[in-house]
């Protein structure tokens, strides 16, 4: 078996779970599915093994497990088209957890943030601003300001 292989992280000679490493002999028996069953999975876009210099398929464990999911799915009576819709909606909301948990901590920092600044001693506030008189009973007045000059 010829192509990449990337280790796992913290495990030397250990193909990482995306490394395309099985030959479509393996995976279909892996998976219980034909090699022709696979084949055309992969000229469907259901399931896209890696490919060797020579044109060759292989599957990575991330595809096997695919595999079994839409092999589990169809078993079901679920038809392909299903299926894809099924795997696409469960892409999404995996892509949503994650920017939940993404958006958890944006508000865990600010809260911590907030809560910081609300125990912190206060200093003066410093404004740009221009000092405005005080109103008066005629709320006709208008102050002019211009910048630099008193």
């Amino acid at each position: 078996m010829s192509g990449p292989r990337r280790a796992a992280p913290g495990v030397p000679g250990v193909p990482s779970p995306d490394a395309p490493v099985f030959v479509i002999s393996v995976a279909a028996e892996l998976t219980g599915l034909h090699p022709q069953t696979l084949r055309s999975y992969d000229r469907i876009g259901l399931v896209s093994p890696g490919r060797t210099g020579g044109g060759g398929r292989r599957y990575s464990w991330r595809d096997i497990e695919l595999l079994r999911e839409v092999a589990d799915l169809t078993a079901t009576g679920i038809g392909l088209a299903g299926v894809r819709r099924i795997l696409d909606l469960e892409l999404q909301v995996e892509a949503l957890r994650g920017r939940v948990a993404e958006l958890e901590q944006d508000l865990a920092a600010a809260d911590f943030a907030l809560r910081h600044a609300a125990t912190a001693p206060r200093e003066p506030v410093r404004s740009n601003l221009p000092a405005v008189r005080p109103a008066v009973a005629d709320a006709r007045a208008v102050t002019v300001w211009r910048r630099g000059r008193p």
